[in-house]
C-alpha cells in the first residue's frame, strides 16, 4: 500500500495543485487529507471545490471545525475572509468532516491528537519554537491506539517518529502555509523553506517507509494574493517560510 498524505492546505490552491501534480508523477494508491483545508486569505472557495471534486478521505482540522460552528462576529480577518468566500453549505460540510479516519484497517489519520484537534501530537512549544517530545510523552498524547501507522498534522512541522513498541507517526507538514503561528506576534514554527510539503508512505510487509517531500510552486503569486487581500504577514510567510 502506498499513501500520499497532505495536510494544512489553508486555501493555498497553487500549492495544492503543485502537490497533486507531484503525487501523480510519483504514484499513490490513495491520498488522504488531514484537515485545515481552506483557512486563510488565499483561495478558500476554489480550494474547497477542488477538494470536493477529488472526494479524498479527509479529517476535520480545528479551522474546519470552527468554520462549521462559529459565527462570523469575532472572527479574525483571515478567518472572516474564508467565511465570506464559502457558502453556508460549504462551511457546514467542513464542520461535518470526521475527527479521525481509518485506512486499510490499521492506519489512523488525525489532525492533532486522537481526542483533541488543538493539541500537537509530536511537539511542545518552548521559547517560541517547536521541540520534539520524548517517546513516552508522545505515547501519552496518543493514548491506546491500535494502529501501525498514525498520520497527523496541525503543527505544519514535517516529522517522522517511531515509537518503540508502537506505531510509526508521520506529520507531512503543511501543503499551503509553511509557518504555524498563534497570531501576528507569536510565530512558533522553526525556520524552513516556502515549499509545499507532503509525504508518501508505503508498506512493505509489516513495516512502513516514508518520504517527506518539498515541492516548489509559485509562492510569489500566492504572496501577491495575500497582499491583495490585505494580509502582508501571510505574504511574508509564504515567500520566506520562516517569519511573520
Amino acid at each position: 500500500m502506498r499513501l500520499a498524505v497532505i495536510s494544512d492546505i489553508h486555501g493555498n490552491l497553487l500549492a495544492l495543485e503543485a502537490v497533486l501534480a507531484d503525487i501523480r508523477v510519483r504514484g499513490a494508491d490513495l491520498t488522504v487529507n488531514l484537515g485545515d483545508c481552506c483557512a486563510g486569505p488565499l483561495w478558500p472557495r476554489e480550494t474547497f471545490e477542488l477538494l470536493q471534486s477529488l472526494n479524498l478521505p479527509t479529517v476535520r482540522g480545528n479551522h474546519d471545525r470552527w468554520m462549521g460552528s462559529r459565527a462570523r462576529e469575532g472572527m479574525g480577518p483571515a478567518m472572516a475572509y474564508e467565511h465570506d468566500q464559502l457558502t453556508p453549505e460549504q462551511r457546514a460540510a467542513l464542520g461535518a468532516l470526521p475527527a479521525t479516519v481509518r485506512l486499510d484497517g490499521d492506519v489512523l489519520g488525525i489532525h492533532g491528537t486522537p481526542t483533541d484537534d488543538m493539541t500537537f501530537l509530536l511537539e511542545e512549544r518552548l521559547e517560541g519554537r517547536f521541540h520534539l517530545l520524548r517517546p513516552a510523552e508522545i505515547s501519552e498524547r496518543l493514548g491506546k491506539v491500535d494502529a501501525s501507522l498514525v498520520l497527523c498534522g496541525h503543527s505544519h512541522n514535517p516529522q517522522l517518529v517511531g515509537i518503540p513498541g508502537g506505531p510509526l507517526i508521520v506529520n507531512p507538514g503543511s501543503v499551503g502555509c509553511p509557518l504555524y503561528a498563534e497570531g501576528p506576534d507569536a510565530p512558533i514554527s522553526n525556520a524552513r523553506s516556502p515549499h509545499a510539503r507532503y509525504a508518501i508512505v508505503s508498506r512493505q510487509g509489516k513495516t512502513w517507509s516514508a518520504d517527506l517531500i518539498a515541492v516548489a510552486y509559485d509562492w510569489d503569486r500566492a504572496a501577491e494574493r495575500a497582499r491583495a487581500n490585505a494580509h502582508p504577514a501571510w505574504a511574508r510567510a509564504l515567500v520566506t517560510g520562516s517569519v511573520l
